[in-house]
């Protein structure tokens, strides 16, 4: 499961990172990336935690299989918060194929769109 303060929540921050970020797309699923630039004087001198969300259409297959991909996919995000820059937003966009594919293809295209994103490994 993500940790609470790491979970995307209002519309507000979806459009940000959709509208104001990098995205970088794969046969899967698309990634959004918006790096924050965090004032460390506005939230009592910490910086904010990267945050994500998803978004599974009914594109993707019934209810059960989006669910699945839900699942998936915030358990792959989990493993890869560290790698990310510290209050960036990122939204994970699950495409159709998304409801047929395996953990192990998510995993990589995942990492392949965030290596795109990010210009390293994560």
């Amino acid at each position: 499961m993500l940790p609470t303060e790491h979970r995307l929540r209002r519309r507000e921050d979806f459009a940000t990172a959709v509208r104001r970020g990098r995205r970088a797309g794969r046969p899967l699923l698309v990634v959004h990336l918006f790096r924050g630039h965090p004032d460390p004087h506005e939230a009592g001198g910490t910086t904010p935690p990267v945050r994500a969300g998803f978004v599974v259409s009914k594109a993707v297959g019934d209810a059960v299989t989006r669910n699945l991909v839900k699942r998936r996919l915030r358990h792959l995000v989990r493993d890869r918060l560290s790698a990310l820059p510290p209050g960036s937003l990122v939204v994970v966009r699950a495409l159709p194929g998304a409801g047929t594919a395996g953990h192990d293809q998510l995993a990589r295209d995942l990492d392949t769109a965030l290596r795109r994103l990010l210009g390293k490994a994560p």
